[in-house]
């Protein structure tokens, strides 16, 4: 294939994306830009898992909502690669084929229908952020969001350890991911990565923890130290640990909910067209 008739067909699968997404799609024609692969993937929301559609281009990833049997897409995300940071997880039982992907804005659990699928995905997703890296124009991302803890798995809030009820309901702290109640979490702060002015629910204890960190900087009191310093941390620890044994039998892959059975009759990865076949430009 030559170059034209490659970039005629490039620009036409981009153009097929955009249309997917309706009227509202998002604006994904630019110069260089390259549709490398395509598929489903179950992506851990915070109530339940939900099978979502994946387009990995050259420099972005873009991902959607899934309606209308597949035919067609909502809620386009779109992410600059170089803001990507994937963490492998071990397959867990009942759950396999799935890792982390770290934004700074979101980060969030994905699983693969097989193993082969999870690896196409993730070596592709490597290989195309290190070639934009490379190319000097894009700078990685350092500071990233973390994954909230579904809410399936706290059935008690993890600072007050309170029992969540119909009226005391789950929470997320944005700065930590714990499932905390609304008592817990009535600060509000600005966290940079994620928004740069909106003010985000965080818990009681982040909350406790940026303020003395605060003070111990430039423009608090010096050191920061205090005659409670060593008591508060030792609450600290006293509360982690209680929050251990609460989670105990908990891990982020047991988190997951296996739909191993569904996923693999619709998520197939597929690249447009070999990588090591494309025209060189």
């Amino acid at each position: 294939m030559d170059l034209f008739t490659f970039n005629n067909e490039n620009r036409r699968r981009i153009q097929a994306v955009v249309n997917s997404f309706g009227p509202a799609g998002p604006s994904l024609s630019k110069p260089g830009r390259v549709l490398m692969g395509q598929g489903r993937l179950v992506k851990q929301g915070r109530r339940k898992p939900q099978p979502k559609v994946f387009f990995l281009f050259n420099d972005v990833l873009v991902y959607g909502s899934i309606i209308l049997h597949g035919r067609w897409h909502k809620n386009p995300k779109v992410i600059p690669l170089e803001d990507v940071m994937l963490e492998d997880m071990e397959d867990t039982e009942g759950l396999m084929n799935h890792w982390l992907m770290r934004t700074p804005c979101k980060s969030f659990f994905v699983s693969a229908p097989s193993y082969e699928e999870k690896r196409a995905w993730m070596e592709h997703i490597e290989e195309c952020r290190s070639n934009l890296l490379q190319g000097g124009g894009s700078q990685p991302g350092s500071t990233f969001a973390v994954a909230w803890i579904p809410d399936q798995a706290a059935f008690k809030c993890m600072r007050c350890f309170d029992n969540f009820t119909k009226t005391n309901r789950r929470h997320h702290c944005r700065k930590c991911g714990f499932v905390v109640c609304n008592g817990c979490s009535t600060q509000r702060a600005v966290i940079g990565h994620i928004h740069p002015t909106k003010r985000l629910r965080v818990c009681s204890l982040c909350d406790a923890r940026t303020k003395e960190y605060e003070m111990s900087g430039p423009g608090g009191n010096g050191s920061g130290k205090n005659s409670s310093e060593e008591d508060n941390g030792a609450a600290s620890s006293d509360e982690e640990e209680r929050v251990e044994t609460m989670m105990e039998g908990h891990t982020y892959g047991g988190w997951l909910v296996s739909h191993q059975g569904t996923c693999g009759q619709m998520g197939t990865y597929v690249y447009p067209r070999p990588m090591n076949q494309r025209p060189k430009t």
